[in-house]
């Protein structure tokens, strides 16, 4: 395999998503496994190839990335923050572009931790009056 011509990495909840862009015909792998099998709903696919359709960069590279942790929203996200990172790694000039359509904000809401003496984050146990 060819050497990545621009590495970066997106971060969601709990999901990192490390990618390497490479020139070639737009194929997409993502651990090992094509983005039809890894992402089975159209709507996840078109959310991670966003950053290539807004900069008309469709089919130009080839896109490797390993994603961990988090569940599929997640993973789908840090995936499209990745991609949109490595492609102004590339080329500066869509930054503005991007940016406008806030492909990378990193978005920084998290689970909130669970405190003691209650079952959740912010749920009470249930009150018994007798």
């Amino acid at each position: 395999m060819s050497k990545p011509l621009v590495q970066a990495t997106g971060r969601r909840k709990e999901s990192v998503a490390r990618v390497r862009l490479r020139d070639g015909s737009g194929r997409v792998v993502l651990n090992g496994r094509p983005l039809e099998d890894f992402f089975p709903t159209m709507a996840t696919r078109l959310r991670v190839m966003e950053p290539l359709n807004i900069t008309n960069n469709q089919g130009r590279y080839d896109i490797e990335a390993t994603l961990e942790g988090g569940g599929t929203t997640g993973q789908a996200d840090a995936l499209r923050l990745g991609i949109s990172r490595a492609l102004v790694e590339l080329d500066p000039e869509l930054r503005d572009t991007l940016k406008k359509a806030g492909m990378l904000t990193r978005d920084a809401r998290v689970v909130e931790s669970k405190k003691y003496g209650l079952r959740k984050a912010r749920r009470a146990p249930q009150y018994t009056k007798r």
